[in-house]
Parts: C-alpha cells; structure tokens; sequence
C-alpha cells in the first residue's frame, strides 16, 4: 500500500509540472506573437545611476527574451521620433514630459505600458505630495509653493529644524532639485534660484528625524526589498547622509513598511516602483519618496527576474 500510495503521489507530481510546463508553453505561445518594446531612459534622468538604470534594464530585457518575447529595445528619442510602433505591448522607463503625453495617448488608445505613463506624472513631485498626503499615506508635513512668493509664512509652520525644498515640476536632475535649508533665509534663496531656472513649482517639507530605508517593489507584492543605503554607502550625493545623520536602526514593522510602499505605488498608479522612507523613533513610518522604475541596484539580479516575470504575465493576459 505504501508502495502504491508513493507511485500515485509521484504520478500526480509529474502530471503537475507536465500541465504547468504545457501552460507555460501555451503563454509562451501566444507572446511571441506580441513583440515587446522596450523603452530605456534618457541618460538626463539617472543624475549619478546612468549604469544602474541601464543594467536593471538590460537584465529585464534579457530576461524577458528568455521566456520567449520578441523584445526591440530603443531610447526616449528614438520613439518620440517615430511616433507609429507596431508594438501593443511597452515596458516603459522613459520620464521626458513630451514622451509621457506621448504614451498617454498610446494607452488611451489600447497600447499596455508598464510603467503606466500616468504613473510616471503622478511621481513627478508635486503630483506626488498631493496624490499621497490625500491618499493617506503618512508623509512630511509638506506645502506646494510658487516659487516667486515669500516662504515665511509657510516655514514658521513647519516643525523642526531646517526644512527640505524640492522641486515640484518633475523628478530631481540636479543636486539642487532637492536641497536642505537650514534657516528661512536660505529657503527663500533657493526658491529664487528655482525661480531664475524656470521652475514654478516647489514643494517644501519639514525634515524628519530618524534612519532611512530605501526599498523597492513590483506590483502584486511577491517581490519588495528594503536596506539602510548609508550603512552600504549608497546615496546620490554625501551631503544627505551628513545631513540626517547616522543609522540607528530604530525598531519597526517590516510589514508596515510593504503595505505603506505597496499602497503608495498603487495610488500613483505605478507597478514597478522604489522609494525612500524615514523609521523615527517610535517606529513611524513616514513615504518621503516613490520613483517610477529606480535602479533596483542593490537587489538588481532578484528584481529584474521578479519585474520580468511580472510584465510577462501581464502582457500574456491581455
């Protein structure tokens, strides 16, 4: 009897990976017959990440062409130059303002882009603030300013010591985008050099204390990282670290942290995302930050495996 129980349990196992392999092949089939276009970013846009951006990118393509798409790779310019793609099916990295309303208008017309080209608007600053703090998201106290008016007002309100002032057109490009003001007089100095630079926009928010978290995700919730970037040296620019000081490693809920992240992606509408959290003391969990597409750097193998098998099961589905 044990004999033939184990045969049968050995027989059903087989005929699982056999169906499951035989489904693949059908999916498989039938995406091949949808090539993938696959939009990188503009170098602009990866202020310090240039190679991360392009190796999460290059490993997504790779890998997706492993599990039998037809990939065509090409650059922001390249399509806004050659506005008639074949391709339904657009796994996007793109962030130049003409391109997204570019894709907007290929999404309204049927076309399935990952990251969403709505998404993308969303993160730029200012959508984001509003988007997020309306959505409930624990998030710095934060005003949205015009950057020709005076910030008195608006800085008394804020709590702490210095406030961050960051620019609420678009994503960071420069390491002025996101600037540290220790004293109302030099915020009022940065929202002027906003001002000269033809931004009209900012957001400024107070600054919180406690450790940063970096984490990034894909949509669904089967893939989500997250490391302290100071203890790994990992940041943009050294001032920020010296600025929020040591990693303390105050107690949280990890948990807490994906479902904060993993909300504040899907009010923005973006599946393929990364952000910046501060832990305080108490173990609140503020979402300072969320990008569409970051670098995935420091889980760059895991990520790319988890974000291609995400974009090949949705665009299978369609």
């Amino acid at each position: 009897m044990w004999t033939m129980h184990r045969i049968y349990r050995q027989q059903n196992y087989f005929c699982g990976k056999l169906a499951n392999f035989a489904a693949l092949l059908f999916i498989q089939s039938m995406i091949i017959e949808k090539p993938v276009l696959g939009i990188k970013r503009k170098n602009l846009f990866s202020p310090n990440h240039i190679g991360n951006d392009e190796a999460i990118f290059s490993l997504v393509a790779a890998q997706l062409q492993l599990l039998g798409c037809m990939v065509e790779i090409c650059g922001e310019d390249d399509v806004q130059e050659n506005t008639k793609i074949p391709q339904q099916h657009i796994f996007n990295m793109s962030r130049s303002k003409p391109l997204v309303k570019q894709l907007q208008e290929w999404e309204r017309s049927g076309k399935m882009i990952v990251n969403s080209a709505f998404g993308i608007e969303n993160c730029f600053r200012t959508n984001m603030t509003n988007i997020l703090i309306k959505g409930g998201v624990l998030y710095p106290k934060s005003f949205v300013v015009d950057t020709s008016a005076d910030i008195g007002l608006v800085y008394e309100q804020l709590p702490g010591k210095g406030v961050w002032l960051k620019r609420g057109d678009f994503h960071a490009i420069h390491k002025e985008d996101v600037t540290f003001a220790a004293s109302k007089e030099e915020a009022q100095h940065i929202l002027k050099e906003y001002s000269l630079r033809g931004i009209q926009e900012a957001v400024i928010s107070e600054h919180l204390v406690g450790d940063l978290v970096k984490f990034y995700g894909v949509a669904g919730g089967d893939f989500f990282y997250f490391f302290y970037p100071y203890d790994h040296n990992h940041h943009k620019y050294d001032v920020y670290a010296t600025i929020n000081g040591n990693t303390l490693h105050y107690p949280f809920d990890q948990s807490r942290l994906k479902q904060e992240a993993i909300k504040a992606a899907a009010l923005l509408n973006v599946e393929i995302y990364g952000g910046d959290a501060i832990v305080t003391q108490n173990g609140d969990i503020f979402i300072i930050d969320l990008n569409d597409w970051p670098s995935f750097a420091p889980c760059r193998e895991q990520g790319a495996k988890a974000i291609a098998r995400y974009l090949f099961e949705k665009f299978s589905q369609d």
